[in-house]
């Protein structure tokens, strides 16, 4: 565990128990608590994920370790997957499905930025990234 991991995690709970609070439903309905659901479970595996990351973690796609253990044994980019189902499951917390619209421009960035990742790795670790890459999902 790094202090970055803590203080981005803490960070990152802060800032949605805040906005939670801010612009929490008067009355919950069956979809608000299935986004909380969702919203929980992916925090959980987001987090999960960047503490088994480590030091490998970077905002921009850098080769410092490739990492196969843990949730990456199964999801090559966990931290993309988790952190949109915690959004996801945000928004329909919040109660504005609409706002879902917002995935347009997540999940294309979010492969474009794993295929960028895909590249840094395969140039540095080469054929152990591809047998890697063809046992994981995205």
């Amino acid at each position: 565990m790094t202090g970055k991991n803590i203080v981005l995690t803490i960070i990152v709970a802060g800032a949605a128990a805040y906005a939670g609070w801010q612009f929490v439903p008067p009355r919950w309905t069956p979809l608000n608590f299935i986004g909380l659901f969702l919203a929980a479970v992916g925090f959980l595996l987001w987090t999960t994920a960047r503490f088994q990351l480590g030091v490998s973690f970077a905002v921009t796609a850098q080769a410092r370790h490739l990492v196969t253990r843990g949730i990456y044994s199964r999801i090559r980019n966990p931290i993309y997957v988790f952190g949109s189902l915690f959004v996801a499951g945000f928004i329909l917390m919040l109660g504005r499905p609409m706002w879902l619209l917002i995935f347009a421009i997540i999940i294309p960035l979010q492969i474009w930025r794993a295929g960028n990742e895909a590249k840094v790795l395969e140039e540095k670790f080469g054929e152990e990234y591809r047998a890697y890459r063809a046992n994981t999902w995205f």
